[in-house]
């Protein structure tokens, strides 16, 4: 067999459950990052290894989107090499299972595909010592978390593997951003850390891909994809909240029962509006509806004693802008035109009349998930999820700063790439 070489990053990923690693505490590894990479095959390779050295007749769980996409992405080339290695594997696709043994040990290792909510009741029911989850980005929410949920032998651990998606992704939100809370050891993979790349075939991938889907795919980065409506926002358009005392202020609201409600504090400094702090209530998330009245307490916190010019929201919300109303707020309805709106919105922002502060998280995660809807009619219509904050930012520029400025600023537009 050819001797392979591992960079510096890979013999971690091998080595980071063996005795003496100074990552021997963790409870999972997370791989994610650029094509290419090398991540796979040595995310598979050592979990074979950590679960040959460290258990016997156990169950262990091997998951890809389908089972079909985790025969051909992982187990094709892994496979031969553990056998070279002298493990011996004997498949029984029938069943979906692997027995492995190597020496004296033995244990299965069961395959599962997670394509789509109806799949986590495949894998209930089973114990499982270990499991590895190969493209993880791409499996449903709730089969994760079941499959997570069935590694209950001692010493049970995960091993997670995925091309970067949106930064608002579920699994950047909740393991990758939360990995030390999880104590997990999070690996980003660029191509630049797969030695068997030669500089013909790495300067290929590099010249194949630009902007977004370089970032993403050579670089290894969580960013927003094709299909994002303001698709040049990123971390550049984020700026802390400025010093000194603001000109004026408003407040803008896209308000919901059962969908979330959005609220932003916007100021005004040296012809600049700064969205520098936000209320965001999501009723599904937090399995509660609130009341208007509810909701008008917390626009005044938001406000914080400041003199607010008016509430720019949604005129749809007839009951909550009354509420509002009766407590002595000034109410402006919003120009809801929604496609002049969009093209209004990203010419101030690109132009960086309009700043979002960094205390708005709601509002930058919606950037990265607000998208065209793809309906293949050849339309402008906007998906109507992730939203709420996109909408309020909308109704300000266009029910406010819009309208300071003369009709030459309103000619930005927003090109859709297909």
């Amino acid at each position: 067999m050819e001797d392979l070489v591992f960079s510096p990053k890979q013999r971690r990923v091998l080595t980071w459950w063996r005795p003496g690693s100074p990552d021997r505490d963790k409870q999972a590894i997370i791989c994610d990052g650029a094509v290419r990479s090398g991540k796979t095959l040595c995310t598979g390779l050592s979990f074979f290894c950590w679960a040959m050295r460290s258990f016997q007749n156990r169950n262990f769980a091997l998951c890809g989107k389908t089972i079909s996409s985790l025969r051909r992405n992982l187990l094709s080339e892994l496979i031969p090499l553990l056998e070279n290695m002298g493990f011996r594997c004997r498949m029984q696709n029938g069943r979906n299972l692997i027995q492995v043994r190597l020496g004296r040990r033995k244990n299965t290792f069961y395959l599962f595909g997670g394509k789509d909510e109806g799949s986590a009741a495949l894998i209930q029911g089973i114990t499982l010592a270990g499991a590895l989850l190969d493209e993880v980005a791409l499996m449903p929410r709730s089969f994760v978390e079941q499959t997570a949920a069935r590694c209950s032998v001692t010493g049970s651990r995960l091993w997670f593997s995925c091309n970067p998606e949106s930064p608002g992704h579920w699994f950047y939100r909740e393991w990758i951003e939360k990995a030390e809370e999880k104590k997990v050891l999070r690996l980003q993979f660029a191509m630049t850390d797969n030695p068997g790349l030669s500089p013909e075939v790495l300067e290929r991938y590099q010249t194949m891909f630009e902007g977004t889907f370089y970032r993403r795919f050579v670089l290894g980065e969580w960013v927003a994809a094709e299909g994002i409506i303001y698709d040049f926002f990123d971390e550049s358009y984020v700026s802390p909240v400025p010093e000194g005392e603001m000109e004026q202020w408003y407040i803008s609201c896209d308000y919901g029962t059962v969908n979330p409600t959005s609220m932003g504090l916007w100021g005004k400094q040296d012809g600049v509006w700064y969205r520098v702090a936000e209320y965001y209530y999501d009723a599904r998330q937090q399995r509660r509806q609130k009341t208007d009245e509810e909701h008008a307490d917390a626009l005044e916190k938001l406000a914080g004693g400041r003199r607010i010019e008016a509430v720019v929201a949604d005129p749809s919300a007839a009951s909550f802008l009354e509420t509002l109303r009766r407590r002595g707020w000034r109410v402006r309805r919003a120009d809801n035109e929604v496609l002049s709106g969009i093209r209004l919105t990203a010419r101030l922002l690109k132009a960086r009349k309009l700043v979002i502060c960094q205390p708005c998280k709601d509002a930058i995660r919606e950037f990265s998930l607000y998208r065209w809807e793809d309906k293949g009619d050849g339309q402008d219509r906007v998906k109507k999820e992730y939203d709420h904050a996109m909408d309020e930012i909308r109704y300000f520029a266009s029910t406010i700063v819009g309208k300071e400025r003369n009709g030459g600023f309103f000619a930005g537009c927003v090109e859709r790439r297909l």
